[in-house]
C-alpha cells in the first residue's frame, strides 16, 4: 500500500486540463503528479483515438520533461517500462468498466490496487525495474506476469 494519499479530481475539465497540458506541453511541472499520468493515460484512452499511447506516450513525455526544464536520462525522467506497464494496466482497467463517464473512471483507477505507487514492485524485483535497461526499454517482469 501507497502512504500517499490520493489525489482525486473534482471534475472532467480538470482531467482535460491535465492531458492537453501534457499534449501541448504546457501542463505547469507541480500538476504532473502519479494521479495526473494515470489521468492523462485514461483520457487519451478515452478521448484521443488520434494518440496511440503505446507509441505516442513515449515522446510526448520525454518532450514535456524537457519543455518543463525535466532532463531524460539512464537516472531521471521518462521511464519505458513504466510507462508501457501503466498503459497496459488503464487499458485492462478500462475494458472492465461499463460505465465510462470520464470523472468517474479516472477516480476508480485512482483508488483501485493499479494505482498505488508500489503496483509495478508486483511484477519487477526494484533492481530490475529501476535499471538502466529497463529506463530505456521495455523489460519483462521478474517476479509476475501482467
Amino acid at each position: 500500500m501507497s502512504d500517499h494519499p490520493i489525489r482525486f479530481f473534482e471534475t472532467a475539465g480538470a482531467i482535460r486540463h491535465v492531458g492537453e497540458g501534457l499534449l501541448a506541453r504546457t501542463l505547469p511541472k507541480a500538476e504532473w503528479t502519479h494521479e495526473a499520468h494515470l489521468a492523462a493515460c485514461l483520457w487519451l484512452l478515452l478521448e484521443r483515438p488520434d494518440v496511440h499511447p503505446e507509441a505516442d506516450l513515449p515522446g510526448i513525455i520525454r518532450s514535456y520533461n524537457a519543455a518543463v526544464g525535466g532532463v531524460n536520462d539512464d537516472t531521471q525522467g521518462y521511464h519505458e517500462t513504466l510507462t508501457q506497464l501503466y498503459i497496459t494496466g488503464t487499458r485492462r482497467f478500462l475494458a472492465g468498466l461499463v460505465e465510462r463517464d470520464l470523472l468517474s473512471s479516472v477516480n476508480m483507477l485512482l483508488a483501485s490496487p493499479m494505482a498505488h505507487r508500489n503496483w509495478p514492485l508486483s511484477f519487477y524485483s526494484p533492481d530490475l525495474l529501476f535499471s538502466v535497461p529497463a529506463r530505456r526499454g521495455w523489460v519483462e517482469p521478474d517476479l509476475a506476469a501482467i
